[in-house]
Formats: C-alpha cells, structure tokens, sequence
C-alpha cells in the first residue's frame, strides 16, 4: 500500500502542546498555492482524538527518531493493568463465585474488559494503517487551495469533533460513577467470619494474596481505577477515530460534487477534460482511502457489535434490577453507562450511514447537474463516476455487519429479546 507523502515540515506546534482553534476563513472563493492555516486546522480536528490515543500509545509518532520506544513502553504497561484486572477476575467467577445472580451482576463488566482488550491488541496490529489514513487527512489539509474547500472541511472536521466529545462526556462520566461513586455508596461489609470487606471495582481472586490487606488493597484499588481508564478510553479512542476518518471522506465527496457543479455550469475557464480528469482521480483516491478506513476499523467494529449488544442488554438488566431494589446509585450508574453505550454504537452506525449515503449520492449528483451542456466526450465521462458510485463505501463489523442505522435499530431489538430471556430465566 503506498503511502500518500507528508508534506508538513513545522507541525512540532501540532505534535507538541499548542492546541487553537482554526482561523476564521473568508467568504470569498479565492485561490491560495496552499491553505496558510493548516498547522492550527490539523491540531484543531485532530486534537481530541490525539490526546485520548496518546494516552494509551496507540497514536502513532510522525516524527522520525523523537522517542519511538514510549508507545512500546505505554502498550505494555497498559497490557498490564487490563491483565492484572483480567485474569485474577476471571479465577474469581470461575473459582469462587458460586451465586447465579452475582455471576449476573459482574458478567457484563468482565465481557466489558475482554472486548476491550481485544480491541486495544486490533488496534495495536492496525498502527501502521492508522499513521497512513492520519497522514492521508493532514496532506488533504495542507493542499487544499480554495477558501470555500476549507469551510467544507472544516463544516464535516466539526461534526466529527462534536461526536468525538459527545461520546467522551457520556462514557468518562458513567466509568468515574461506576469506579469511584458507586464503590463507596455501597461500602463496607462483613462476611460470615467478622471480616470486614473493603469494595473493589474488579473482583479479586483470593489465591495470590488477600486484596482487602493494606497496602495491597490500595495498589489494587489504584490499579482498577488506572484500568477503568483504560477501558473507557479504547471505547471513546475508535469512535473518534471512526468520526475523524468518515466525516473528512464526506467533507472530500462534497468538494468533488462543488467541483462537477463548477464543470456543468462552465464556471471553470480550464479545459474541460482536464477538470474531469481531476474530478474522477480525487474520487477514486477518496474511495481507496474508505478502504484503507473500513480496514482499519472492521475488527474493532465487529468486537464493538457483538461487545454492545451484550452489554446493552446485561446494562438494561442492572437497571430494571436496581430500579425494583430501590438502589439510586445503581440506578443512575447503569443508566448513564447504558446511555453511554447505546449512543456511542449510535455514533458508529450513524457515522456508516453517512458514508453510504455520501458516497452513493454521488452517481446520483451526475445525472442531476446540467450535464447536457457539456460536450459528448465529457458526459461519457461521467458514465464511469455513475458506474463507481453503485458499490458505495461501507464500515462493516468484520465484513459481518454493515453498520448503518438499521443495523442500529436491530441491535436495540436484540437487546430487548434478550433482556425479555434474561429475566423470565432468573425469576
């Protein structure tokens, strides 16, 4: 796969700690050698998705030689602390366990960390893949020309920014209540030999040594909050990267469709087939990098499909359960992490829809424009984007799944059928 060269030689303001919003463009439509504003347009649309993915190792470096080895470094230690939560959980519901209605209770929040790991290791294998379609978005952005181009980008840039932030309020907000209010709201207990037990996030299995011993209890209670981090931050880190990556095709799609309006109404005083020439190049290269994207993104997709559709339907569980034992915490806890999951597989199914409707509207634009006053050779010409835009570009869950806003509406009706299984099973 060749990589699209990276023309940016003074992004250090980008890559450093410089973060400002993009300038005001003009309203006339005029023509620049290249936009003057990219370092501040790339850290602005990047900035959210950046930092989140820094903090866990999965953005890549652009800078050649300028500490390579600190994500290796940040991908181990966070192997770590989901393994430390991981395994002694799993011992724990294996081994020591026995209730039915406990094993209900912790079961969402263990396929919770087991799709999250998964998803970490997907998007560890797929870094090379993420540099190329971040490089991709940032030399689009330092060679468009024209101001209108960039209030274009700019136009689907914040859309993407805005479900980036959505997503991010939701799930820090439902992962700090449910590792840090809800811990405490329920305190202390004393077991059946006067023991008194101390809450942890993450149940512990008592064969290494004994969590509830200080100061073994405040390492572990440390290194469960560090993994609800973690978790939360995989989630929200694909969505913006879904959002960032989708939004700027649909940003690219509209240029070209100003661009074949400006070929019809003879706006341009160029030669007409080197105006489609560019039109149909800028199209297939656009469509390349949707797949270079659905690549990237189709494990981590699946493993979100089959991940929230279980732990959608274990949420709705927790909260009917906590609504009819009167518990307030628990209530708005699992209320809040439902509403965090359910709008955050929203996002990507929307997203999906957006890039179907965008990139198949395309053929459609053709037919619509005054292509009759253009010559017989150039409206031939259009036969081929017509031909193209008939297999738009998809975001499939592992090539299993499109993910559009059907298959949304048919995972809340899977939660629903499995919720109504889940509670004529246990009553």
């Amino acid at each position: 796969m060749r990589r699209v060269p990276f023309c940016g030689q003074s992004l250090s303001g980008f890559l450093g700690a410089n973060m400002m919003k993009p300038v005001a463009v003009q309203e006339q439509n005029v023509v620049q050698s290249r936009n003057p504003h990219y370092e501040k347009d790339i850290v602005y649309i990047f900035k959210i998705a950046r930092w989140i993915l820094n903090s866990i190792g999965i953005w890549p470096n652009l800078l050649q030689n300028s500490y390579q080895f600190l994500p290796k470094i940040m991908i181990g230690f966070w192997n770590v602390i989901l393994l430390f939560a991981i395994i002694p959980f799993t011992l724990y519901l294996t081994l020591e366990e026995k209730s039915v209605v406990m094993r209900l209770k912790l079961i969402g929040l263990f396929t919770f960390c087991t799709i999250t790991l998964l998803k970490y290791w997907a998007l560890t294998a797929y870094k090379p893949n993420l540099k190329y379609c971040i490089e991709f978005v940032q030399h689009d952005w330092i060679e468009v020309k024209k101001i209108e181009d960039r209030k274009l980008m700019l136009k689907y840039g914040n859309v993407g920014r805005n479900l980036t932030v959505i997503s991010l309020v939701f799930m820090y907000t439902g992962g700090f209540m449910y590792h840090t209010i809800m811990p405490y709201a329920i305190g202390t207990s004393v077991d059946e030999h006067n023991r008194t037990i101390k809450p942890l996030v993450y149940p512990m299995y008592s064969g290494f040594f004994n969590p509830q011993d200080s100061p073994y209890y405040e390492l572990v209670y440390t290194a469960h909050c560090l993994c609800g981090y973690m978790i939360y931050s995989v989630t929200i880190g694909a969505c913006a990267l879904a959002a960032l990556f989708v939004t700027h095709v649909c940003g690219q799609i509209d240029i070209m469709i100003l661009r074949l309006h400006n070929l019809a109404d003879l706006k341009e005083n160029t030669n007409l087939h080197l105006q489609l020439v560019n039109i149909v190049q800028h199209h297939i290269r656009m469509l390349r990098f949707s797949t270079v994207v659905g690549t990237l993104l189709q494990e981590v997709c699946l493993l979100e499909f089959i991940g929230s559709t279980f732990i959608i339907c274990m949420l709705e569980y927790y909260t009917i359960t906590d609504w009819n034992d009167n518990n307030r915490v628990g209530l708005v806890t699992y209320f809040l992490l439902l509403l965090s999951f359910m709008f955050n597989m929203f996002i990507l199914c929307y997203i999906g829809e957006l890039l179907v409707e965008k990139t198949g509207n395309v053929g459609v634009l053709c037919f619509t424009i005054n292509w009759y006053h253009l010559p017989v050779d150039t409206m031939r010409g259009l036969i081929l984007i017509i031909g193209i835009s008939r297999f738009p570009s998809k975001i499939s869950a592992g090539k299993i799944a499109d993910l559009n806003l059907s298959t949304f509406g048919n995972i809340i009706k899977t939660t629903l059928v499995y919720l109504s299984f889940l509670r004529t099973s246990v009553v």
